[in-house]
């Protein structure tokens, strides 16, 4: 096994660096260090934000600005010393006989001291200064550094500014509803309204890829190539940069590193296993920008999708081919391409063989390498003891967002195109391969609609899933914990003037059942249950993957007196959870400020002592309802946050609707950070639980 293991990861060690961007850093060879030593970035955003409290509101933009600029230097120059190092410190595959592993090992040293002397010389010292906290690399990861710049310039009244960082920020925590509130005041502030929104952090790949998809929806398909082809190109670079900052120390819960008494080879093993996984991984990184994309829209498989068709369009049949055909490599049975696979071959002239046009090189080299990682790391998960389950990152869900396809025989050149379809789409849709109808895991629960009979698609309801008495107990507690407008900026009727909205967050409910405000049990009620309800969604769709909580909240909607004559509104209007409805247009936009990281979406009832309030979903023309549900004691109604699930909540004409409110996300990257709180708060409780049970053990019952 150990042989096994070693073999392949020379293998990967040994692969040529990728040229998929082009010859690396082609447009800056030199390396000459700037003037001056790098500044660490932790310590530049220590002393902004301390000047931020102090109140000096000049120096903490000086102080942060600098932090990002040296936290993308400092990535810059990480990135540019290994392409350096890479091409010019190459390994040498190990020989036979004795001593045959010395050269690989040589050369592996030679390298080692190449990133070393190249990073020391262009941070203007070692790179050890900017080794920084889990703490501060999370935050910039989570771009907080904008947070407080937006509010910094704001008290500057340096309006544009504010808006770009309040904008940047929200981008990667579309949930914070203060922000997106921010960036909706600051543009309406004079001067700043017809502001273009900004993000600072953006990925040129995605914006490139952004533009690729707008051009082919325009039909300007050779604008749209150039797009394309350029995200592609840029998209590889950010894969190298990425899998060249895994390049560190690395930590996983799963297991522990072998240390001092490992031998030799098992230490650089796994070590590297380590920073193999993190490389795997990046293809995740670059799929899920923040409020862009999400892994399950098959980010870089679209971009050949789109590419062999715009190709066919401008008359390069062979790129066409080379592009389905490399789309095939990740979904081989995609019926569609195989189809335009044969219709792209019948175009090429006699002196073509369709046999020798291969798959495009770029992503057929980055399929091979991301096969051979994923053979290794499952090889090694059982030789060196640790467990990893890859995720699934092509998951097909409809293929690219329209329905071009080529049939066989198709004349470009009239006006009608027989069989093609020109309709877009705004995102893909779900496929056959979701499923539905796996356990309800716990007893009593009783099935009552699926799907088909709910007219519609991943739609569930449940009764039974809450028992009378906990009705009781999370109705009376709501009373206790409730603020008005909670989540929407303290509006009291964020959805209709004839209605009081209020709520609480999981995390809320416990820390007032910690101090005593409501009783403990009924606040650990409400954490509990929701966690019952998110299992009960993950098995009965039959989730591959663990699904996250994305937002927690207990809601009432109360009817106002005197305004119930002759309503015609709703008390929600329809809407989709994870995009935003068009109903003119028959689409729901998968783009911010929609949650479009949410996956799947439930609402379990607590009561029934009320007039109107059903549940409805509806088409996406936000008129024809196909199911209408009635909310009673314990009855959950669970389905798919997109646009297959538009859904809305009709009048609450007399007393108050109460339900818990939960939406999930299968992407781990959003969990709900009040969730992770509440979790550890739980995690506090039963420690000091069990802490009571041991002081109160009688010393004779232990004998």
């Amino acid at each position: 096994m150990r042989e096994r293991i070693w073999t392949s990861l020379l293998l990967l060690l040994l692969l040529p660096p990728p040229l998929w961007g082009g010859p690396p850093d082609s447009r800056r060879q030199d390396l000459e260090p700037e003037r001056g030593p790098l500044q660490p970035f932790d310590l530049l955003y220590a002393s902004g934000v301390a000047a931020y409290y102090s109140g000096d509101y000049e120096q903490a933009v000086r102080d942060l600005e600098a932090a990002l600029r040296s936290h993308r230097r400092l990535r810059e120059i990480r990135t540019r010393c290994a392409r350096h190092c890479v091409a010019r410190r190459p390994l040498a595959p190990p020989g036979a006989g004795p001593g045959a592993e010395l050269p690989f090992f040589r050369a592996l040293l030679e390298r080692a001291r190449c990133y070393r002397s190249c990073e020391t010389q262009r941070l203007g010292g070692p790179e050890s200064r900017h080794r920084v906290s889990e703490d501060v690399r999370s935050d910039f990861q989570r771009r907080v550094p904008y947070n407080y710049l937006q509010r910094a310039y704001l008290k500057l009244n340096q309006l544009e500014k504010a808006v770009e960082a309040a904008h940047t920020f929200f981008m990667a925590n579309p949930e914070h509803m203060e922000m997106q509130q921010n960036i909706e005041n600051y543009r309406t502030m004079a001067g700043v309204k017809a502001l273009q929104l900004v993000d600072r952090e953006a990925k040129p790949h995605l914006e490139n890829y952004s533009a690729g998809v707008k051009h082919y929806e325009a039909d300007d398909f050779e604008m749209a190539i150039k797009y394309f082809e350029q995200a592609l190109r840029e998209y590889f670079n950010e894969d190298m940069e990425c899998r060249t900052l895994c390049e560190g120390p690395q930590r996983f819960e799963e297991y522990e590193y072998l240390g001092y008494n490992a031998g030799l080879y098992e230490a650089i093993a796994d070590h590297y296993m380590q920073v193999l996984v993190c490389q795997h991984e990046c293809v995740r990184e670059l799929a899920t920008r923040p409020g862009r994309l999400s892994p399950i829209e098959n980010f870089l498989p679209l971009h050949y999708d789109y590419l062999q068709f715009a190709y066919y369009r401008v008359g390069e049949y062979v790129k066409a081919l080379e592009c389905a055909k490399a789309y095939l490599l990740f979904h081989p049975d995609d019926e569609d391409v195989l189809d335009n696979v044969d219709y792209y071959e019948s175009l090429l002239d006699d002196s073509m063989d369709p046999v020798f046009i291969e798959a495009r090189e770029d992503l057929a080299m980055f399929v091979k390498r991301h096969k051979l990682e994923s053979e290794l790391i499952k090889s090694a998960a059982e030789g060196l003891g640790f467990s990893y389950i890859e995720p699934n990152y092509w998951i097909r869900y409809g293929g690219r967002q329209d329905e071009n396809r080529v049939p066989s025989g198709v004349n470009m050149e009239g006006a009608e195109v027989h069989g093609l379809s020109m309709g877009k789409k705004s995102s893909p849709k779900r496929g056959g391969d979701l499923r539905e109808g796996g356990p309800l895991l716990y007893e009593n629960i009783t099935f009552v609609y699926n799907s088909e009979q709910l007219n519609g698609t991943q739609r569930v309801l449940l009764d039974n899933v809450l028992s009378e008495e906990q009705c009781r107990e999370l109705h009376s507690v709501a009373s206790g914990i409730m603020l008005v407008g909670d989540g929407y900026r303290g509006k009291t009727s964020p959805h209709t003037p004839n209605e009081k909205f209020e709520g609480a967050t999981v995390l809320k409910a416990l820390k007032f059942g910690y101090e005593g405000r409501v009783p403990l049990k009924s606040a650990r009620l409400f954490y509990d249950i929701s966690e019952k309800a998110r299992k009960i969604v993950e098995s009965y769709f039959m989730l591959n993957s663990t699904l996250y909580f994305s937002y927690t909240h207990m809601v009432c909607r109360t009817a106002l007196s005197g305004q119930q004559d002759r309503r015609n509104d709703l008390s929600h209007p329809i809407h989709a959870d994870n995009c935003l409805l068009d109903p003119e247009a028959n689409e729901c936009w998968k783009e911010p400020p929609a949650y479009t990281f949410r996956d799947y979406s439930a609402l379990l009832y607590m009561n029934d002592d009320f007039e109107g309030g059903e549940f409805i979903f509806t088409e996406m023309d936000a008129k024809t309802v196909t199911a209408s549900i009635k909310p009673k004691c314990g009855r959950m109604i669970s389905f798919s946050s997109g646009g297959e699930n538009p859904h809305g909540v009709k009048a609450v004409t007399k007393g108050q609707r109460c339900a818990v409110a939960l939406w999930f996300t299968l992407d781990p990257l959003y969990r709900e950070l009040e969730r992770i709180q509440a979790d550890e708060v739980i995690a506090i409780l039963d420690q000091e639980q069990q802490g009571k049970h041991e002081v109160n053990i009688n010393p004779k019952d232990e004998l």
